[in-house]
């Protein structure tokens, strides 16, 4: 009899394991529904911490109070001469093309209002490994790589075509010449892996038996994960690379190879390899963790983690700049600019 109660226990114990999480008909844990990543932890911890890895809840909370007082003044700065996060670390580049005129203030900006907390414990930093939480070292290669991707980005506009007498090309010399974000092609924290940006941090997640769907709210790219699946060929790469996953009990894992020479993960390169973990937890939001190894952009593989929060809000397009009008401008203005540089000099020269 206590044997038969033990058993009936257990199986008990194990329903109402299953039950912890919503499940799909064929018994996956379901991810599928609408999350909001952003947050007011950095990717890279603040080099004054040290290998302090969390904070306590009175620092998270005074932290939070600082950046909703800072959002009172939100109209105060622009994109361009902002401060750093809260937390401060890296934070990309500047307003391409603008130098010091901007784009939009603070008013337009979404960090999030909280920061990452897991298992109770509040997270300096996204990154955990390395243990001091910030990138490892880039290779030169990969130093190259990741100023190549913001050669148009990292210009500031001082009114003079300053890259006439920079050796090799320019950064406005044609469309193919422009940072791929300024071209939308792939923008800012997409990646993959994903990592929080300054706004639309949302996702979308659609799954069925053999395809999870990811759709980024940055910049309006869906990545098609197949499941139980082989990689395509290695001549096959693409922007966002080939994703295969599996179950490894209720996580989702993810394998992502077979990138193109450029990535939405700056620096990295067509060697980028990247796993991600994708864990519904019992709140209904998302634990993600991602590790990324590319020895010829970074001198060691890196992991991060952070909770991509369950939201009732939708995803609506990010249009980027629809059709690209921009571009013919952003060219044109080169041009102006150089062929008066140019006229300027033939003038001077002529004086002399």
């Amino acid at each position: 009899m206590r044997l038969t109660t033990i058993t009936a226990a257990l199986l008990l114990f194990g329903a109402s394991s299953l039950a912890e999480v919503p499940r799909t008909p064929w018994g996956t844990p379901d991810l599928s529904g609408f999350y909001d990543s952003a947050t007011l932890t950095p990717l890279e911890r603040p080099e004054e911490l040290g290998d302090k890895q969390f904070m306590s809840r009175e620092e998270a909370d005074a932290l939070i109070k600082r950046v909703r007082e800072n959002r009172d003044q939100a109209n105060a700065a622009t994109v361009g001469d902002r401060e750093a996060p809260p937390l401060g670390g890296e934070e990309g580049p500047r307003t391409g093309g603008g130098g010091g005129t901007g784009g939009y203030n603070n008013f337009w900006l979404d960090y999030g209002d909280d920061v990452v907390e897991i298992d109770g414990k509040v997270r300096t930093s996204i990154i955990y490994d390395p243990p001091n939480g910030r990138q490892p070292e880039m290779t030169p290669a990969g130093q190259k790589k990741r100023a190549e991707n913001f050669t148009s980005f990292t210009y500031v506009n001082d009114g003079t075509p300053s890259w006439l007498d920079a050796e090799g090309p320019g950064p406005f010399d044609g469309p193919e010449s422009l940072a791929l974000a300024e071209r939308c092609l792939l923008g800012f924290s997409a990646g993959p892996p994903s990592i929080p940006g300054v706004y639309n941090s949302f996702k979308r997640i659609i799954q069925t038996e053999d395809h999870v769907m990811i759709l980024l709210e940055m910049v309006h790219d869906a990545r098609i994960i197949r499941l139980n699946s082989e990689h395509a060929p290695d001549e096959m790469r693409t922007w966002l690379g080939d994703a295969i996953g599996w179950w490894e009990g209720d996580t989702l894992v993810v394998e992502t190879t077979n990138f193109h020479t450029y990535t939405g993960l700056y620096g990295g390169d067509e060697n980028l390899h990247l796993i991600e973990r994708f864990t519904r937890m019992q709140d209904g939001n998302l634990l993600y963790n991602f590790t990324v190894t590319d020895p010829t952009a970074w001198t060691a593989p890196w992991s991060g983690e952070y909770v991509w929060k369950h939201s009732e809000n939708k995803v609506y397009e990010y249009a980027c700049h629809e059709g690209n009008y921009a571009m013919g401008n952003i060219l044109r203005g080169a041009r102006l600019l150089e062929n008066e540089e140019l006229a300027r000099r033939a003038a001077s020269a002529g004086e002399e």
